[in-house]
């Protein structure tokens, strides 16, 4: 259940903010296309974000921009306090690495690491070198997940379900402030996919954690705070709202 804000409460932090965003690939030739056109969008911290649209409108080429992976041809962008727009690309990685998570439709977890390992790659690639500590919260965070029977195997003997909750737990290894999760419960039946987005939904009401959650589940859908409707490279946002 999402918490109830009063018009008492005091605005939350803005995570996310993007005025007049667009993105265009093969600019300057015949072929040249423009995915997202002038996009005005703003997510405070604590939110729970469905984003949906058809296939093709420019959902995950948002999340790509959002998350970093990506730069906009035009407009301006603040991401977790920082405005990204003249961040090299070392800045963008590290703003990335210590404050976005990622889950994916497909895991893209290393399959010959095990679980724990596969947990504990983000605070690696933030430290260097591994630590117990780094091992004892990824061992906390699988069992947040309810895996620390299978902590220790090897990812590819782990079912699709299980995986990505695995999936979920390294996207929080960093404790980021935001998660963008495009199609996370695309490849997985009922269960899995309620599985996956209540535990998403609990890290979101416990710790603050912002999330923007790509879906075509429209019942997924109804279970977040806001909705932003992507539609031919445009977006509406703060859509309906849950209580």
């Amino acid at each position: 259940m999402a918490e109830t804000r009063t018009a008492a409460s005091a605005p939350a932090s803005v995570v996310v903010a993007l005025r007049g965003v667009c993105k265009a690939y093969n600019v300057g030739t015949r072929i040249e296309t423009e995915v997202l056109q002038g996009i005005d969008l703003t997510v405070r911290a604590g939110e729970f974000c469905a984003v949906v649209g058809p296939s093709g409108s420019g959902k995950s080429t948002l999340l790509n921009i959002v998350g970093l992976l990506d730069r906009p041809t035009s407009g301006t962008m603040e991401v977790c306090g920082e405005h990204t727009t003249a961040l090299n690309d070392g800045a963008l990685t590290r703003l990335r690495g210590h404050n976005i998570g990622f889950v994916f439709q497909y895991h893209h977890l290393i399959g010959a690491f095990s679980a724990v390992e596969n947990v504990m790659l983000p605070m690696l690639g933030a430290e260097g070198f591994p630590s117990a500590a780094m091992r004892s919260r990824a061992e906390m965070l699988l069992a947040s997940v309810g895996l620390t029977e299978w902590q220790d195997n090897l990812a590819s003997n782990l079912s699709g379900g299980q995986q990505q909750r695995v999936a979920v737990a390294r996207a929080l290894a960093m404790n980021p402030a935001l998660v963008l999760a495009d199609e996370p419960t695309g490849n997985l039946d009922t269960k899995s996919a309620d599985e996956v987005f209540s535990l998403l939904r609990q890290f979101n009401v416990e710790h603050g954690t912002t999330v923007l959650f790509v879906t075509h589940n429209a019942a997924l859908a109804e279970r977040c705070d806001k909705t932003i409707e992507v539609i031919d490279g445009r977006v509406t946002a703060g859509v309906g709202a849950a209580t």
